[in-house]
């Protein structure tokens, strides 16, 4: 009974991955553990998306690695997007490491734990046939659901297919079956996550299949939201809205990454959509779906972006008031078409232009929650927040785990009855930035 402990970086989507794994461990009869100084194996699943998330990865590989040099960790294992893009670099520059699985090995990670401890030395024995169940890192109430692996969008700044492939459903009734075992054991929300979302299903079913992929999910008794990210926009037809509009599991709130709204610089990016399908999709969901919450985010200082094409961006998103935005400097990735780019930016303009944009978000995100004071929403509570212990917080429909505020309870009758999970209804008496402030009804 080996205690493992398993540290998890990057996306949603690499979340599932950890939680898949450790499902494989605890199968397997290994003991997870939270504490790293427990920890007898130590696994990193990293995340190799951009540079910023690079140098995380390697400064959270470099300190478990110091968990060797106290005799309780005796294996340090390097997993997911980092190691199957720069395995072969990784083994030279960081000899602490006993192990690199890439992204579609995930499957042995018992097999090569056993091993390590083992010290058999004879190979990997075979994968288990059945994927185990999940175990989940976050709080049991929610959890996310992969539907797809990899993406054919070929974006020009992204690394992704290089890294995970190209698209790959899962099948309708393998992602019902995941999500009906999840409601059984009290998750209450789920959140769909892909690289490309609104493209599921094009690949094995010959046609989108995100709707009727809904029409099953919003059955499943006990499950109470459903939430979808990462929705291009380029892929939404008046079915996928229609069912969003009418089905009362599934939260009026999407994510729709834009990346830019000038044409000029949409095409450098290699993405399939223009200002006007931008525009029009914007206008279609919101007329719809009337309390729609809308999330996006976008790349500033993209090679030979001009400062009249900064502005322009800085003024649709003036116009368009998105609930949430999310602005990235653009990072110079390798093996990627636009690395070779002509008229690279300066970091130094580029962080000027993502901070240009957040400053100005900030002040239409307060504006929003502004508009909600006085009004009840139904939230989900998260349990004691972490800001003290005189509040509890939540989320109502308009606030995802992880990427957007919460909901501070800090008043009304019954508050100390209540429990992680529990759906209760709050009135908004406060409004800040990112984060709402409510009583208890």
């Amino acid at each position: 009974m080996k205690k493992v402990g398993l540290i998890s970086l990057g996306c949603p989507k690499n979340q599932v991955d950890s939680e898949i794994m450790l499902g494989y461990l605890t199968k397997a009869g290994f003991t997870i553990t939270n504490k790293e100084d427990e920890a007898e194996i130590a696994i990193v699943n990293t995340c190799g998306f951009i540079n910023d998330a690079k140098e995380e990865s390697i400064e959270r590989i470099i300190e478990a690695g110091r968990l060797k040099e106290n005799g309780i960790c005796k294996a340090l294992i390097v997993t997911g997007c980092l190691s199957e893009r720069y395995k072969e670099d990784l083994i030279k520059e960081l000899p602490e490491v006993d192990a690199f699985i890439g992204v579609s090995d995930m499957e042995r990670i018992a097999d090569v734990c056993r091993e390590l401890i083992d010290n058999v030395g004879a190979g990997f024995k075979p994968a288990p046939t059945a994927s185990p169940q999940r175990i989940l890192i976050n709080p049991s109430h929610y959890a996310y659901v992969k539907i797809s692996e990899g993406c054919n969008n070929r974006c020009s700044y992204c690394t992704i297919p290089s890294i995970r492939g190209g698209y790959k459903s899962r099948e309708i009734e393998a992602i019902i079956n995941e999500v009906e075992q999840l409601a059984s054991k009290g998750v209450k929300e789920i959140n769909i996550v892909a690289q490309d979302t609104t493209d599921y299903g094009l690949d094995i079913y010959r046609k989108r299949c995100l709707a009727e992929l809904l029409k099953g999910l919003v059955k499943i008794k006990n499950l109470l939201w459903i939430r979808l990210l990462y929705t291009y926009p380029e892929h939404f037809d008046d079915e996928l809205i229609n069912i969003i509009a009418s089905e009362e599991k599934i939260c009026n709130y999407i994510d729709i990454p834009i990346q830019h709204i000038d044409d000029e610089i949409l095409r450098k990016m290699k993405r399939n959509s223009s200002e006007k399908q931008i525009r029009g999709i914007i206008e279609r969901l919101r007329r719809t779906i009337p309390n729609i919450v809308l999330r996006t985010s976008l790349i500033a200082g993209f090679p030979g972006e001009t400062e009249a094409q900064h502005k322009r961006l800085y003024d649709f998103v003036k116009e368009a008031e998105f609930h949430r935005l999310g602005v990235f400097a653009y990072s110079k990735e390798e093996g990627t078409p636009a690395s070779g780019y002509k008229n690279q930016i300066t970091q130094k303009i580029k962080n000027r232009r993502r901070n240009e944009i957040m400053r100005l978000q900030s002040g239409i995100s307060l504006n929003k929650n502004r508009e909600l004071i006085g009004k009840t929403l139904k939230a989900l509570i998260n349990g004691l927040s972490s800001e003290s212990e005189l509040l509890i917080d939540g989320r109502y429909y308009g606030q995802a785990p992880e990427v957007d505020g919460v909901v501070y309870i800090n008043d009304g009758m019954g508050l100390d009855k209540v429990r992680a999970g529990d759906f209760v209804n709050v009135e908004i008496t406060e409004a800040h930035q990112y984060d709402l402030v409510g009583k208890v009804i």
